[in-house]
């Protein structure tokens, strides 16, 4: 790994004051054994964030000067989250961009898997839950068999080939994570996911198998709907596309 990589973290927070502390602390103590010219993590906070982790990050962050936390107060939804987290690791010159979530539902310890996969020159790396020798879900079963049938239909329509299109923990280079943005990431819900792995597609990308534990959070109608909207309009432009590269033939 070479020593001028400047590494940026994006790691949305909600109602972690439990653990806020101790995550971070893990997160930054991982990424410390490698070379990195540099380590930022961006903590973005907002208005769902009603249990004091916001002050106790700010507090952190006075002793800790890898540590950014980012109010945004303007969020709708967790995907505004992560979008500014993504603005602003992009902002800051970063050359990689490793996506976490909160909470220890993502193993820290399993980040050098991302970063080996990446040494291998990738351009964006996915953990990924089932489909590989180690992965593991511990979540409920339906939220399983919902990501599992959204990763096959996914795969089946849009012509992907990643064992989970609906998961984060994942690793971008600028320029992928760039081009991704500028691709459009339109869900507002947990599909923006899958339009990300979507998009990743025009890279060399590479998936390595995570540990996923945490309590499956419900996923509502609502929700659903949006998936099977988003999944037709990605598959309305894959086809769009495929159209006018055989009339230009």
């Amino acid at each position: 790994m070479e020593h001028k990589i400047k590494l940026g973290i994006v790691t949305p927070f909600a109602n972690e004051r439990g653990n806020a502390e101790d995550f971070v602390a893990a997160v930054l103590s991982v990424c410390a054994r490698y070379p990195f010219s540099r380590v930022e993590m961006y903590a973005v906070l907002d208005n769902v964030c009603i249990d004091g982790t916001h002050d106790i990050l700010r507090e952190m962050a006075m002793r800790e000067p890898r540590l950014q936390v980012i109010w945004a107060p303007e969020n709708r939804c967790v995907v505004d989250a992560y979008m500014r987290g993504y603005r602003q690791a992009l902002e800051r010159g970063n050359d990689w961009i490793l996506e976490i979530d909160a909470g220890f539902s993502h193993d820290p310890e399993q980040i050098p898997l991302l970063f080996s996969e990446m040494a291998n020159a990738r351009d964006c790396v996915f953990g990924v839950r089932f489909g590989l020798p180690g992965a593991r879900f511990e979540g409920g079963l339906k939220r399983r068999l919902i990501s599992q049938g959204g990763s096959a239909l996914s795969n089946m329509l849009l012509g992907t080939k990643l064992g989970d299109m609906t998961g984060g923990f994942e690793l971008f280079s600028h320029k992928a994570l760039e081009y991704i943005l500028k691709k459009g990431v339109y869900s507002r819900g947990p599909f923006f996911q899958t339009e990300i792995r979507t998009h990743a597609h025009a890279f060399n990308f590479g998936q390595v198998p995570i540990r996923y534990c945490s309590p499956s959070h419900n996923v509502n109608g609502n929700a659903l709907r949006e998936a099977f909207m988003g999944l037709w309009r990605l598959y309305r432009e894959k086809k769009g596309q495929r159209s006018e590269k055989k009339y230009r033939e």
